[in-house]
């Protein structure tokens, strides 16, 4: 049964926003008391956040979908909808957040730190929100947006400050066990080690992690064996540590063998050509052991590398690997830059960006691209002409009618407003006035017309009980 995940495709679905009310208040004597139509509530969003407690990816292996909830619509009586639930999805320390082309979105290391993976929708305005000196009452409101749904790759990178690396059975797991709290899986067989182990180590007092990264094998970098899966998690470490075998069984490997096939694993691999580097000659404790580690230790001085001669098995050589590691991560630490846990990959659109584009296809048709266009017409209600008008309002004011032109196009060419899969495609009438016929000019309504003054209401009346009296007087009686 599968305990450790390190990789998993996440498909996350944010809420949509609920729609807008169209709502005229009535009571007693006040038939048409003004538009009360409330907002649709926003749709919640989906939000990776780093968790302590979460050590693996497991549960979104088993459920890779994940959805927020959506807002609720508005009412009459300006009452808004609810908002819907924001969906918080708990990562371990270290996950990279990429999309399908592999672009790295988020990178989230430091308990707390969050990403909003998909923005829920906004929700449409109801018509009491939409009301203005020119649009007294309007019969229409807008609609929700759909949230924000995307695939997304989590790839889990350890945060360890050292890193354990070396063939199978070189006794990675014996060492993390006894430098540290962490009880790995320890057997006499290679590839015992199946998922990277972490543990705490105290050292006076530097208090540092340490994992164990499953065995590697000459072609690792290119996915032979588990070392391309478990590669990743010696990215984030400060030290790394070349656990070489002194008692090995095979005739044709050796520790200095052994050191330069994992030294091209990490090299063809990459980005780790800058940390630094130490060599444990491990099981020293049996006699041919301890002789070759005599016999190879000058040749390691002489490449540059500290060398330690430890037995995991009879804890010899411990103390000082330990103090010797706390040193060097002591000093990394403080040459590190302090700089903000969160690292979110931000792409900022350019400065003469007019938030749409207008291209002709090949076959005739006029296709807008844009951000605000495409959600300005998922918020319509194309059943309602008032909102349509509306619409063509928002688009002539934005410069989609002038860049329409300007790219050729004329009256009743095709226009598509959004992708190819979801696109609105309507005939192009430029500068016509749209809206419901009953408003006579487009976001009026005769029905709330300004108050008169008062010396006008008195004229009217007394102009028509005039007009009643000389009716009176010219009436014959049977």
């Amino acid at each position: 049964m599968t305990t450790f995940v390190d990789r998993v495709e996440l498909h996350v679905a944010a809420g949509s926003g609920g729609h807008g009310c169209a709502s005229v208040h009535r009571e007693k004597f006040k038939p048409l008391g003004g538009p009360d139509g409330g907002n649709g509530g926003r749709g919640g969003d989906v939000i990776l956040t780093v968790d302590q407690s979460v050590t693996t990816l497991l549960d979104y292996h088993h459920s890779p979908h994940r959805k927020a909830t959506s807002g609720k619509p508005g009412e009459g009586g300006n009452r808004s909808g609810k908002d819907g639930q924001d969906l918080v999805l708990p990562v371990p320390d270290g996950t990279v957040v990429l999309d399908r082309a592999g672009n790295v979105l988020a990178d989230l290391v430091g308990h707390g730190t969050s990403f909003v993976a998909a923005q829920g929708g906004r929700g449409g305005l109801g018509n009491a929100a939409l009301a203005s000196a020119r649009r007294k009452a309007p019969g229409f409101a807008l609609l929700g947006v759909p949230g924000d749904a995307h695939e997304i790759v989590l790839e889990l990178k350890t945060v360890a400050d050292v890193a354990l690396v070396g063939y199978p059975s070189a006794g990675k797991s014996s060492l993390i066990s006894v430098l540290s709290a962490a009880k790995p899986k320890i057997a006499d067989y290679p590839f015992t080690t199946l998922v990277p182990n972490l543990g705490v180590v105290t050292a006076g007092s530097t208090v540092y992690t340490i994992a164990d990264v499953p065995g590697l094998i000459p072609g690792a970098s290119q996915g032979k064996g588990l070392g391309l899966e478990f590669l990743r998690h010696v990215e984030r470490c400060s030290v790394l540590v070349h656990v070489l075998d002194t008692a090995t069984l095979e005739s044709e490997r050796d520790p200095l063998s052994d050191l330069d096939t994992i030294e091209e694993e990490l090299r063809q691999y990459g980005g780790l050509g800058n940390r630094p580097r130490v060599v444990v000659l491990n099981k020293i404790d049996v006699p041919d052991g301890k002789d070759l580690a005599e016999m190879v230790r000058p040749d390691l001085e002489a490449r540059g590398y500290r060398v330690f001669e430890v037995s995991a098995v009879a804890h010899m050589g411990l103390k000082e690997l330990s103090f010797a590691l706390a040193d060097i991560i002591a000093k990394a630490r403080a040459a590190k830059p302090k700089e903000e846990a969160t690292r979110i990959v931000i792409r900022p659109k350019a400065v003469d960006d007019s938030g749409f584009t207008v291209t002709r296809e090949e076959d005739g048709l006029f296709r807008v691209r844009g951000e605000k266009p495409e959600r300005w017409v998922r918020q319509t209600d194309f059943n309602n002409d008032e909102a349509v008008g509306y619409l063509a309002d928002r688009l002539n004011r934005l410069g989609v009618e002038q860049e329409l032109m300007k790219a050729g196009a004329r009256n009743g060419d095709g226009v598509a407003i959004g992708p190819e899969d979801n696109a609105v495609v309507f005939d192009w009438e430029p500068t016509v006035t749209a809206g419901a016929e009953m408003l006579g000019r487009r976001g009026e309504d005769h029905r709330f017309e300004a108050p008169r003054p008062a010396t006008t209401r008195r004229r009217d009346r007394q102009a028509e009980r005039d007009e009643a009296t000389q009716e009176f007087e010219g009436f014959e009686p049977f």
